[in-house]
């Protein structure tokens, strides 16, 4: 598994499912992401886009340990419970096998971020057990954003509920919720930060530690194709034009300076630094400490 060093912090990526995403014009995960458009950004190839010219796109968590804390940040979509993302169906992977064989245990777990509250980055909040639906990690803060909550838990979506009946109300049932700011400080090293766009809560996660940066981004940005186009917004963003603003203006912040972006969604390498490139960006993958096994 993938796994990165920002100064005494460590980042291992833990994936769940990674899905090529092929063009579909009637229903697209990014309207603009034609195979044509996608050619005219050779550095895309072979990591993010296949050759023939799907999206690679990757669900993981991203596992930080820093001094004194251990936090999972985005827990992915869960075992047992069917979602229209993956067809209906309900997902039997072996997530927690590949969590613990970071050596990480569900007990050892203080913390736990979810950048917004959208299925794919809130399922192993909770795992089934005895017909029940119980914390995954029993000893962690789950963080949830106040604006975040606030906001879907008074939206009428039937999928929507369901989530928040299988994946979010069972730890506050069990007492482990802290509602957030959206720039809440974890830990000396580690911070949320407002990234809203996606959606009106959305938060990154900023990463500081012995001179180093690194910024775990959530959903604010999806590929790295739009980083070569930063208007490139998905129909399923909260408010597209904001989202779009904001995507720019981290590309902005980070061009050319030595912080590391992981990208919640990206494919292998999935970590690396942004490059002025034109008017916009590309992504240049980073090496990381440990193979992808």
């Amino acid at each position: 598994m993938l796994s990165w060093r920002i100064g005494e912090v460590t980042v291992t990526r833990v994936v769940e499912m990674e899905m090529p995403v092929a063009y579909n014009p009637r229903r697209a995960f990014l309207a603009e992401a034609t195979p044509e458009a996608l050619r005219e950004i050779p550095w895309l190839y072979p990591h993010y886009v296949t050759p023939e010219g799907h999206l690679r796109l990757s669900i993981h968590a991203l596992l930080v340990e820093a001094p004194g804390l251990r936090l999972v940040v985005d827990t992915c979509i869960g075992n047992d419970r069917p979602r229209s993302l993956v067809g209906g169906q309900s997902l039997s992977t072996d997530f927690m096998g590949s969590f613990e064989a970071t050596g990480w245990t569900r007990e050892s777990v203080n913390a736990v971020v979810c950048t917004h509250l959208h299925v794919d980055h809130v399922g192993w909040n909770t795992m089934l057990e005895g017909g029940r639906w119980v914390p995954t990690f029993p000893k962690a803060r789950y963080l949830i954003g106040r604006r975040e909550y606030d906001h879907w838990s008074s939206d009428n979506d039937e999928e929507r509920q369901v989530m928040l009946s299988d994946s979010i109300r069972p730890v506050f049932e069990a007492g482990l919720v802290d509602l957030v700011e959206m720039d809440h400080v974890i830990s000396p090293e580690v911070r949320l930060v407002p990234t809203p766009g996606h959606t009106p809560g959305h938060v990154s996660v900023r990463i500081e530690s012995a001179g180093e940066v690194g910024l775990i981004t959530g959903d604010m940005v999806h590929h790295p194709c739009q980083l070569a186009h930063p208007e490139w917004s998905p129909p399923f963003d909260s408010d597209p034009a904001a989202s779009a603003v904001m995507r720019r203006e981290v590309f902005e912040g980070a061009a050319d300076q030595p912080i590391l972006v992981i990208g919640t969604h990206f494919a292998a390498p999935t970590a690396g630094h942004v490059r002025r490139d034109g008017a916009a960006f590309r992504f240049d993958g980073a090496t990381s400490e440990s193979p992808e096994g």
